[in-house]
């Protein structure tokens, strides 16, 4: 049920995308910043009691819905409110078709929407790094890690998942006002990120075009980025495409000289399309593995299997 659930909601997600309107992601958006106008303190404690209420109260939420609803649909649901691979490849597409409209400034102000850098001063060449960067970061973050976490904790996961990696977005970020309250936020995101950001490096070595490239610039230049998750996505995308990711990004005045990734040239709007079709096929293989790994028997519950029911039904009596 859990497997069928996550391979129905990933399906509803490719054709339907997010919502427009009343995203249910949107709205623990709402409350949680709501209530950090409360609970902030320039504190990690005060950050970590703010970070575990709500995404304890959307594990719990996950727990409810579950015993509430049949479970193929409760997985379904959840996995298309959780998912957000559809929305991210129509947002890189429309960049690209910006560019290709010689519609620079649109492009520019379009990728907003897709990365926290500015954008303002960006050449073409730097609007098609910066989507594809994101591009390939939430592969991992927005379809591969929520997909493994509802396959191993099914909806408590799914939920608990975007929660917490929805407040590293909100509060994870370096900033004066974050450093310390987010703290938590971040920590636990890199925590829920590790396995999916893997499973994503993985899969763009195995279906990407250059499977050798990839793997060798994920194991020589994954370290080399501030993110102990994007780093091995990222450049086995870069490695993946032939192409070279990586320089030199300005996030509101602060400045970060990110290391180079891949050994390529600086990838052109080509290579957006490209990217864009090996994020599908993540897609795709992530939903499939992830749906085998649901169905997998629990060790437990071969060995009941085993043993039968014969004697714990005659104690009972």
């Amino acid at each position: 049920m859990r497997a069928a659930g996550l391979l129905l909601g990933y399906a509803v997600d490719r054709l339907l995308a997010d919502p427009r309107r009343g995203h249910p992601v949107a709205g623990f958006g709402q409350v949680a910043s709501a209530l950090e106008k409360r609970a902030w303190r320039d504190d990690r404690p005060a950050g970590t009691v703010y970070v575990g209420a709500l995404v304890g109260g959307a594990v719990v939420l996950g727990v409810v819905a579950e015993r509430a609803l049949p479970r193929t649909l409760a997985t379904a649901v959840a996995t298309w409110a959780v998912l957000g691979g559809t929305s991210l490849d129509r947002e890189a597409a429309e960049v690209g078709r910006l560019l290709a409209a010689g519609r620079l400034p649109d492009a520019r102000a379009r990728l907003t929407h897709l990365v926290g850098r500015d954008t303002t001063r960006l050449d073409e060449g730097e609007v098609v790094r910066a989507t594809l960067e994101s591009l390939a970061e939430n592969t991992s973050d927005a379809v591969v890690a929520p997909l493994v976490w509802g396959a191993v904790a099914g909806v408590p996961g799914l939920l608990g998942y975007r929660a917490a990696n929805t407040l590293d977005a909100m509060v994870g970020h370096r900033s004066a006002r974050y450093e310390r309250f987010g703290w938590a936020a971040a920590r636990l995101d890199d925590l829920l990120n590790l396995p999916g950001s893997r499973l994503t490096a993985l899969l763009a070595t195995a279906l990407g075009p250059d499977p050798h490239g990839a793997l060798r610039a994920w194991h020589r230049d994954a370290a080399g980025h501030p993110s102990p998750n994007a780093g091995p996505v990222e450049a086995a995308f870069a490695g993946a495409l032939g192409i070279r990711l990586g320089g030199t990004n300005d996030y509101g005045g602060r400045i970060e000289h990110r290391a180079v990734l891949g050994d390529g040239p600086l990838p052109d709007r080509a290579d957006l399309d490209r990217a864009r079709t090996l994020a599908r096929r993540i897609g795709i293989g992530a939903a499939l593995t992830t749906a085998a790994l649901a169905v997998r028997p629990r060790r437990g519950s071969r060995r009941r299997s085993r043993r039968g029911d014969g004697p714990r039904t005659q104690a009972r009596r």
